[in-house]
């Protein structure tokens, strides 16, 4: 049987903080690879029914790194929450995909990944073969960041992994009403770590800090030039039915301005699809199949 757990790998930031990424596959794999972004909270465990499947299944094998930011996962913290940055960030993922050998790649960016594949497409744009942006666009609603600001780093650590289910729903179950019993422990275990009997999240609470200008009074983010830059491949735009974070005008502006954009909307999910569904594992598949 082939190996399904991805490999652990643990390189140095710029400024010599330690970042973790994990891969499946290998680089003399024949498919064009794959670079898995995550969400601003998320960690590289969000990827892993996707990373599988676009490694393992599909008409050639192919290597996917999925990485976890500064201060996510298993990548150190920052002492200075203000590293938790975009640029920061940016040169972070360069940084890892020069160690890693990675030239040219299909990225998948789940909300702040996306913001990711939008800049590196600007800075450097032959690194790109095409892109799948996981619910989020060129325009970003107020909104959606102040729901997330009001929970991220202020989760309460859950006693077991029965109050870690708990815990999800009581914040998240009305923008997932489709999710199974299975699916809300799936995303407990992404989201939450045990260790002894201990539990914590997955990332450094500073990362609150840099939703502080996060308010009722912001205007909403625009970013077309950016997006018309990473267009320039193509793009599968995939939208959470229920998302509050890109809204259907966006989504449907966005295929109607570019002709490489392809859209997918996962019903009953909000920000940001799981991608955990094996429609959307399916149509994520046939786009990398049909790029790499």
């Amino acid at each position: 049987m082939p190996e399904t757990r991805p490999i652990d790998r643990f390189v140095s930031a710029p400024d010599g903080l330690r970042l973790h990424y994990a891969e499946w596959g290998s680089p003399l794999d024949p498919g064009v690879p794959v670079v898995c972004l995550p969400g601003l909270s998320r960690n590289t465990d969000d990827f892993v029914p996707l990373a599988r499947a676009l490694a393992l299944e599909g008409r050639a094998r192919r290597r996917v790194l999925a990485l976890d930011y500064r201060g996510r996962g298993l990548s150190a913290w920052d002492d200075e929450w203000t590293n938790y940055d975009l640029r920061v960030e940016n040169e972070d993922i360069l940084s890892v995909l020069t160690a890693a050998g990675v030239e040219r790649a299909l990225f998948v960016g789940t909300s702040r990944g996306g913001l990711h594949a939008m800049t590196i497409a600007v800075a450097r744009p032959n690194l790109i073969a095409a892109t799948v942006l996981n619910d989020i666009g060129p325009v970003v609603e107020p909104l959606g960041l102040m729901r997330i600001k009001a929970y991220v780093g202020k989760l309460p650590a859950p006693r077991d992994w029965g109050d870690a289910v708990r815990t999800i729903k009581s914040t998240m179950s009305a923008h997932f009403p489709a999710l199974s019993e299975d699916d809300w422990l799936a995303y407990a275990r992404m989201t939450f770590s045990e260790k002894d009997g201990v539990f914590a999240g997955r990332y450094d609470p500073g990362l609150m800090r840099t939703l502080d200008a996060v308010g009722p009074d912001m205007q909403r983010i625009e970013l077309w030039p950016l997006f018309e830059a990473l267009a320039q491949r193509p793009v599968l735009a995939i939208r959470g039915a229920m998302s509050d974070i890109l809204s259907e005008e966006t989504f449907a502006e966005m295929q109607k301005r570019c002709a490489t954009c392809e859209g997918h909307v996962v019903a009953g999910q909000g920000h940001a699809p799981l991608l955990i569904d094996a429609p959307t594992i399916a149509r994520i598949g046939e786009f990398v199949e049909q790029n790499g």
